[in-house]
């Protein structure tokens, strides 16, 4: 048997919520990903087959970001459509065409894309 190519197969982000029951729902409905499974206080919930775990904490004091990358800006508009809370409009980076939103729980969820041609750059003269 060979070995691995790699020792590392992925990584998700774990993010604390206070009721998954809310949270669940909230990545589901709101934000069109699929409950993957769910045992006790964690489960997995995915969109385009990109995970991300949530667990149960009623004493989380702290919130987590995650970066979400994405191949266009559909789901920026859809999001705000859906009524999520925006803490950053789209913005043109020399990075990246990015925008912000919360969960429920405070948790960031950071979306984006390849910066736009089409618009100035946030960072450059």
């Amino acid at each position: 048997m060979n070995p691995p190519d790699r020792e590392v197969e992925c990584t998700i982000p774990i993010l604390p919520v206070r009721n998954l029951e809310r949270s669940v729902q909230f990545y589901t409905q709101t934000l069109g990903f699929h409950l993957d499974w769910r045992g006790g206080p964690v489960c997995s919930v995915s969109r385009d087959a990109r995970p991300i775990m949530l667990k149960e904490s009623l004493t989380a004091t702290t919130s987590a970001w995650v970066w979400i990358g994405l191949e266009s800006d559909s789901l920026f508009h859809l999001y705000r459509e859906q009524g999520v809370k925006v803490l950053q409009e789209p913005m043109n980076w020399s990075w990246a065409y990015e925008m912000k939103f919360e969960d429920p729980d405070g948790n960031v969820l950071w979306l984006g894309t390849e910066p736009r041609d089409d618009l100035p750059k946030q960072d450059t003269p």
